[in-house]
């Protein structure tokens, strides 16, 4: 029988982060849950190819967007469950032993609880915010995504755009998303740069305009800024 899950990240310039990422997953290589790992690169520049072939990955190459990057990497992999995540986020021990146990049960999708690498109360305060949103329907990317390849076809996957796929996708999933007793640990470098509360404040502030249907390119062009 093979392997259930096909390992999903999209990529950019991720060279620094990607190995952290790819070392957690191998306790779900060891318990013969993992089929293949598909790299979904948007044209990196650094060494983030050259490491995903040392791991064993199939490595696309398209457009710098992560929903189109996403929406290629899922359309490409064999498995009969996809576990989506980012290349910054690392699984905690004993995520592969839960994981299981939500293939054996259900077939909704599931989100890990989010946590970041360091930043203190403002970060505990960021994770939290993420994970209380989350259990209203809306977990984000960088909490990892796991799902059936029949539910994630049934949605119609991942939209071909550069900003909020996760919550495209999580609103099309609404009523069929559960919380998996395991966490991501994802990194604050963006958060320290740029400062927790005007980080923070942007990505509520891009969230509602999302919401209020304003034209996702126009916002991602913002977002980059």
């Amino acid at each position: 029988m093979r392997a259930p899950i096909s390992i999903v990240i999209p990529t950019l310039n991720a060279a620094e982060q990607l190995p952290d990422c790819l070392t957690a997953l191998m306790e779900g290589i060891e318990a013969g849950l993992i089929r293949e790992l598909i790299i979904s690169d948007g044209g990196s520049t650094d060494a983030t190819g050259a490491i995903a072939q040392a791991w064993g990955a199939e490595v696309l190459q398209g457009a710098p967007s992560r929903g189109g990057q996403l929406r290629r990497g899922c359309a490409t992999a064999q498995g009969a469950w996809l576990l989506v995540l980012h290349a910054d986020t690392v699984l905690s021990p004993g995520w592969a032993q839960t994981v299981a146990a939500h293939l054996d049960q259900r077939d909704t999708a599931g989100w890990a609880r989010l946590t970041f690498d360091g930043g203190g109360l403002a970060a505990s305060i960021v994770a939290r915010w993420a994970n209380l949103r989350s259990r209203f329907g809306l977990p984000y990317g960088d909490q990892g995504l796991l799902i059936s390849r029949k539910l994630y076809d049934r949605v119609g996957g991942y939209p071909d755009q550069p900003l909020m796929e996760d919550v495209a996708l999580s609103l099309a999933l609404k009523g069929n998303l559960t919380r998996l007793d395991m966490v991501a640990t994802t990194s604050a470098a963006k958060y320290r740069h740029q400062g927790w509360l005007r980080r923070g404040g942007r990505n509520l502030l891009t969230l509602l305009r999302y919401f209020a249907g304003q034209d996702v390119e126009r916002l991602a062009h913002r977002y980059r800024q």
